[in-house]
């Protein structure tokens, strides 16, 4: 991975945790959610959209002081927000939402971790 390239980790990362809150929260009988990824070639930014029926239900980012150590769920969006550079929701006509993330470039610094640009 080169400087100022997209981490994948960081987008599958990304995917995977909003595909699992569709799944999970959004979920209705007989009705599947839908994943689009879109690069925006300029910036290197990769804009992850899923959505689902449920629009009643809506994502809220709380503190992670409620949810007990040992829950296997909870802390979904809180990884959103740390992995992406920003996130939100907007409603899917006509009774749905969609929540996207958008992941850009990475940086290298000199501690061979990676930083935003």
């Amino acid at each position: 991975m080169g400087e100022g390239d997209l981490d994948a980790a960081v987008a599958l990362g990304t995917v995977a945790e909003l595909a699992a809150n569709a799944a999970l929260h959004g979920r209705v009988q007989g009705r599947d959610f839908q994943v689009a990824l879109t690069l925006d070639t300029a910036t290197g930014t990769v804009r992850i959209a899923v959505a689902d029926a449920r629009g009643e239900q809506l994502p809220l980012l709380r503190a992670d002081f409620a949810t007990p150590v040992d829950s296997e769920s909870g802390r979904g969006l809180l990884l959103v927000a740390g992995l992406a550079d920003r996130w939100g929701r907007e409603p899917y006509p006509p009774g749905g939402k969609t929540v996207w993330a958008e992941v850009g470039p990475r940086l290298r610094n000199d501690k061979n971790t990676r930083s935003r640009p």
